[in-house]
């Protein structure tokens, strides 16, 4: 069956990819050229601290087990903030937990570096958070205007909805040049005034991958742009800001990390848990 399908698909290739960049394909990347700023960025020295926080949950007869992690790592290895959590209990909103730990990393981490990085999108923090951790996000990226947030992947259509985009934004961005630099700023208010979000994607190096950059405010400029992608630039490994490839790595709880956890309370001989952690 699947090998029919995986024929298939390659037999419509051409076809598939001609509906995935749609009727003004060539349109849309002319807009996108126009909007790409080359810029080949040189080492600057600067203190980047990455921000990333996990979390991990197994049920069993009714009962959750969970756990949450958060960090605050430098590029050189030092970790500046260890946050974790865990606990039993029913339903628990394991997400804004660590929303909550990522701010408080965040706040204690910003006086002591030049950069502070957050792994994800402002979007995200904005559509989905309550308004009590808004208004913390906000709060805490005003302090010193050092905050910024960073996305491997972006699922963003607004820059070339007006030509009929089918796919997102940084796809059009990465067929449009393999070189290092940035597309102009885009400001979208959507969500307020108070919570305006500048972005722009970002190419740090030749044939690497396009990162999108996500600030507070509509004050940024491309001067500040070409600024922060030198001290970026410095402690990048493969395009990606290391500080925060090491947060990820430092903070992830795996199911086998989650298992120990079930054993080193005694729940592995509870009847009903699942049959893995066992």
């Amino acid at each position: 069956m699947l090998n029919t399908v995986f024929k298939d698909a390659i037999v419509n290739r051409d076809k598939m990819l001609l509906v995935l960049k749609g009727p003004k394909y060539e349109e849309i990347l002319e807009k996108a050229r126009k909007n790409w700023v080359e810029f080949t960025p040189t080492k600057e020295n600067s203190i980047i601290a990455g921000i990333d926080s996990s979390f991990n949950n197994t049920k069993f007869q009714g009962i959750e087990l969970w756990a949450t992690t958060a960090v605050s790592i430098k590029s050189d290895g030092e970790i500046l903030v260890d946050l974790h959590d865990s606990g039993l209990g029913s339903d628990t909103d394991l997400s804004r937990i660590a929303s909550r730990m990522e701010i408080d990393a965040c706040e204690r981490t910003i006086d002591v570096v030049d950069l502070v990085l957050m792994d994800g999108s402002l979007h995200s923090q904005f559509m989905t958070r309550q308004f009590s951790l808004d208004a913390l996000v906000v709060k805490m990226m005003k302090k010193k205007d050092n905050v910024i947030f960073i996305a491997k992947t972006s699922n963003t259509k607004k820059q070339f909805e007006d030509l009929g985009s089918l796919a997102g934004d940084i796809f059009y961005y990465n067929h449009v040049s393999n070189n290092p630099g940035f597309s102009k700023i885009f400001i979208e208010k959507k969500y307020g005034l108070e919570k305006t979000i500048a972005s722009t994607f970002v190419r740090l190096g030749n044939s690497t991958p396009i990162i999108k950059l996500e600030f507070l405010g509509e004050q940024h400029d491309e001067v500040e742009i070409k600024e922060i992608m030198n001290k970026l630039y410095k402690s990048s490994v493969g395009g990606y800001p290391y500080a925060l490839k090491l947060a990820h790595n430092n903070c992830k709880i795996s199911d086998k990390e989650l298992a120990k956890m079930v054993s080193l309370l005694g729940l592995s001989n509870e009847i009903g848990s699942r049959e893995v952690l066992g």
